[in-house]
């Protein structure tokens, strides 16, 4: 493999680990629950990023992954690919995410980086793609997601990560009386107008 494209492999299985991690010691209805407006949960944000790099990898490069995906059947529910039913088991959606994986990492050892494709679900003027991009906009899709991921389970947890190496080792006071410190400076900012 080329130098490029295990630097790139990397950084994917990087943000890959990242985004699989923020589902480590929740249970079943916690990685499910749904924290914003639109119902982003932990569980669906995996399955989606799953079901992406399987269509990505794939049909782009007119690979078959032999898995049914959720936007493409006429029958699914509505975003069928953002949340697990209740008869998806998380180990069934982990599962998909590591096949998913197995399968970029496959499309990724067989191309080159120049390799043409066809994203065809994007428009026209935009579909044909190489393998490059691809790997760079799946390295962009899973850190979006990963950063989205995050968030939630901060929310479920109602804590900061404990594992974020960018982040202070507060106490959990400390971590409330700074944030009572940025809600004291918004409302400053706000009065202030």
């Amino acid at each position: 493999m080329t130098a490029p494209k295990q630097t790139l492999l990397r950084y994917l299985g990087k943000e890959r680990a990242a985004l699989l991690a923020t589902l480590d010691g929740l249970d079943d209805r916690q990685v499910r629950w749904p924290l914003t407006p639109s119902g982003t949960n932990l569980l669906g944000i995996v399955k989606h990023t799953a079901s992406v790099s399987l269509g990505y990898f794939g049909e782009t490069f007119g690979r078959d992954h032999g898995q049914a995906l959720p936007w493409f059947d006429e029958d699914a529910e509505l975003n069928a690919d953002m949340w697990a039913t209740a008869d998806e088991s998380r180990e069934q959606i982990v599962a998909l995410y590591e096949e998913s994986a197995r399968q970029a990492d496959a499309t990724i050892e067989a191309l080159e980086l120049d390799s043409p494709g066809r994203v065809p679900w994007w428009r026209p003027e935009k579909a044909d793609v190489t393998l490059g991009q691809i790997i760079v906009h799946m390295i962009a899709e899973t850190a979006h997601h990963a950063g989205h991921a995050d968030i939630v389970r901060e929310l479920l947890l109602d804590a900061p990560p404990t594992q974020d190496p960018n982040l202070p080792g507060w106490t959990p006071e400390r971590w409330a009386a700074y944030r009572t410190q940025l809600e004291q400076i918004a409302d400053a900012a706000h009065s202030g107008r």
